[in-house]
């Protein structure tokens, strides 16, 4: 079961360095599939990008700034809060 979960989340998670999950996921969806539904999948700024893997994982692709990941976490609650409704509630904790 163990190999199970780990296999999958290979398959459907990016690898290398990442921020992880940005975003809990609302009441009956996902927040990737919101973000990506919202054309954001893949999109960057500077060195941090949204994942084109799972559209809720913040890639770091060389030196990304913290300015860079955090305007790209505030453009996709806005984007998602404009087109459904949700507010994304975030999983990463920013002090």
């Amino acid at each position: 079961l163990k190999d199970e979960a780990l296999k999958n989340a290979r398959s459907n998670q990016p690898s290398g360095a990442s921020f992880g999950s940005i975003f809990k996921n609302p009441k009956n969806d996902f927040a990737g599939r919101l973000i990506e539904a919202v054309g954001l999948k893949g999109f960057s700024k500077g060195d941090a990008m949204l994942s084109d893997k799972h559209a809720n994982f913040l890639i770091n692709k060389k030196n990304a700034s913290f300015e860079d990941a955090f305007f790209l976490i505030e453009l996709a609650r806005k984007k998602v809060f404009e087109e459904f409704g949700i507010n994304l509630e975030n999983e990463v904790i920013i002090i």
